[in-house]
């Protein structure tokens, strides 16, 4: 699994994973905005969004982590949802510069700086409301919970993918 905050880099990681192991990529944060541009859900305000479609993708990804072999599982709580799953190697990216992340979400969204502080801080705090009241906790990224931890801040890409294919035993 690989979860991450937003503009952390665990969509290009996960990819990286993927590409490079031939593993299938299941990536919950481009399906959660298939659905909220469905249903008309700014991609900040998770608190519209349906506590059943949430509780639902959760179980969707426990019963992929239970069953499916070779597959790259990326989603803010893929990590937290495969708690209890034996043989499950979990990564959590983060970056710990926010301006670098503020970055990442300018030039990738094509917002202004003061659009991505917005964005993050409100879609980070809505994802967090929403889980702790789906789940008892805002406890979602407990680095106990994970396997591996990458700051990306400290790492690129090249370096970040390498890190997670070392830390998993990956040989060519």
């Amino acid at each position: 699994t690989i979860s991450g905050r937003v503009a952390s880099g665990a969509t290009t990681l996960s990819r990286g994973l993927a590409e490079k192991l031939n593993w299938q990529l299941w990536n919950g944060g481009e399906i959660y905005r298939m659905y909220a541009k469905k249903s008309g859900i700014p991609l900040e305000h998770t608190m519209q969004s349906s506590d059943r479609y949430h509780l639902d993708m959760d179980n969707i990804i426990k019963e992929k982590l239970k069953k499916e072999n070779h597959v790259v599982i990326e989603s803010w709580l893929a990590g937290f949802d495969a708690q209890g799953i034996d043989n499950i190697f979990k990564i959590f990216v983060t970056c710990s510069s926010d301006s670098l992340r503020i970055d990442r979400l300018v030039n990738r969204e094509k917002m202004t700086i003061e659009e991505a502080k917005l964005h993050l801080r409100i879609r980070e705090e809505e994802n967090l409301t929403k889980w702790e009241k789906l789940y008892k906790t805002r406890d979602i990224w407990n680095p106990d919970l994970y396997n591996l931890i990458i700051d990306t801040f400290h790492n690129g890409p090249t370096e970040t993918l390498i890190i997670a294919l070392n830390a998993m035993g990956y040989k060519k």
